[in-house]
């Protein structure tokens, strides 16, 4: 039994894709799913400019289509089919192996990216299982991506070769000029990165544990990580943070910031939120301004996060006076009962406060902060415009706000991360 027998025995679709067994020291497989993706050889000429790593490298392009697909989008497939190809006669030399997997329309039911990222990796994992690696490195892209010259060696360096690290977010920045696209394109993409930041900073602020990126296109999990967490879901949308919530308890999750991904800020609506439909959204809105949390709905959760010690040591009939105190929001979120009996439930099952914190965490965990985000901005708060909040919160850390639009603030907040 290899290390993901039962797993892909189990939990794939598909019987392998390629015949042909990897090479003993494939150490690194690229999973890029694409609909409707001919340009997908812009991604391919980066990854061919990239610096060679020591270990053999794999690179798997799923072509795939929803049911219902257009007519052109179907014919882009093909086209996408054919560029490979092309690509693949004119560039025999490069240092990764390329395939593609053409998979029928009606193979199989809810064809989204979630399905297509699940496709490529469980192959990569049967890659794996074959020369017995399970600590080899599975990444995902998008097809309009584009990578800095030292990824995959940043990814061999600081991922591969670190036994401990078991799951990455790599850091990303979106082009924010150019000429592929107007000049409000630029303004909104600049807007929606400063809002993925400003809402990973807000929740450091918080004081909640391990908050990360959750961009499917700039990820990586090792082999063996990717197997026990159940593998990637078949979401249409959302599949990078369902999958991400689930790796991160694991432990070993860490920022890859020593290298970039460059994501396309394209408009688009094949997924319902998103970068791209959340360009095409700003388009259609005559304000231009993208809206955001409230930094009061997080100053809530700071509050809450900060009872961690008097939550554990106070005896569960001082639950309710604790409760008593809390913020608004946090008290219409979550009724009364339902706060002592999970408090209690936690205090009831922790030897320590480590386990207790951990445990407390495992309750009020990223999902449930998005209900509460959600459910505090019906009726106690309301979303405000990103460069507002993103200045409060500069403010609220120290430090001082001199941006005057949304690409000089996310400067700022790209500064931040670097130094995570």
């Amino acid at each position: 039994m290899g290390f993901a027998s039962a797993y892909l025995h189990d939990r794939t679709l598909f019987p392998e894709f390629i015949k042909e067994s990897p090479d003993r020291e494939t150490g690194i497989v690229i999973v890029i799913p694409a609909y409707d993706e001919p340009e997908v050889v812009r991604l391919l000429d980066s990854l061919h400019e990239c610096d060679i790593p020591p270990c053999t490298v794999e690179v798997f392009v799923v072509v795939n289509a929803p049911s219902g697909a257009s007519r052109q989008s179907l014919e882009n497939n093909e086209l996408t089919i054919k560029n490979i190809q092309a690509w693949k006669r004119i560039h025999t030399e490069t240092f990764f192996r390329l395939e593609y997997f053409d998979v029928p329309v009606d193979s199989i039911k809810g064809w989204g990216v979630g399905l297509a990222r699940k496709t490529g990796m469980d192959e990569a994992v049967r890659r794996f299982e074959t020369i017995n690696r399970p600590e080899g490195i599975i990444l995902c892209l998008d097809a309009d991506c584009q990578v800095s010259r030292n990824y995959i060696v940043e990814v061999y360096n600081e991922f591969l070769c670190n036994r401990k690290r078991q799951a990455c977010s790599i850091y990303f920045e979106h082009p924010l000029k150019g000429v592929e696209f107007s000049a409000d394109v630029y303004q909104y993409i600049a807007q929606y990165e400063l809002h993925l930041r400003y809402y990973l900073q807000a929740l450091m602020f918080t004081g909640f544990p391990d908050v990360f990126h959750t961009v499917g296109s700039a990820t990586g999990v090792r082999a063996l990580a990717y197997v026990k967490s159940g593998g990637m879901n078949r979401k249409q949308a959302g599949e990078d943070f369902y999958f991400i919530q689930k790796l991160i308890p694991a432990g070993g999750y860490f920022y890859l910031n020593t290298t970039t991904v460059l994501p396309s800020p394209r408009p688009s609506f094949r997924v319902p939120f998103g970068t791209g439909a959340s360009i095409s959204k700003l388009a259609g809105n005559i304000a231009g301004d993208l809206e955001t949390y409230d930094l009061g709905a997080f100053r809530d959760l700071k509050l809450l996060f900060a009872l961690t010690d008097n939550l554990y040591s106070c005896k569960s009939s001082g639950l309710a006076d604790i409760f008593t105190g809390l913020p608004v929001g946090i008290k219409t979120f979550i009724p009364e009962d339902e706060f002592i009996i999970r408090l209690t439930e936690v205090k009831n099952n922790t030897a320590g406060y480590s386990s207790f914190r951990k445990r407390f965490y495992t309750w009020f965990n990223m999902f449930r902060i998005v209900k509460y985000l959600n459910f505090v901005h019906r009726d106690i708060f309301v979303k405000k415009t990103i460069l507002s909040q993103a200045s409060d919160l500069l403010l609220e850390l120290g430090l001082s706000d001199d941006s005057g639009n949304a690409a000089d603030l996310l400067v700022r907040y790209r500064s931040l991360e670097k130094g995570i």
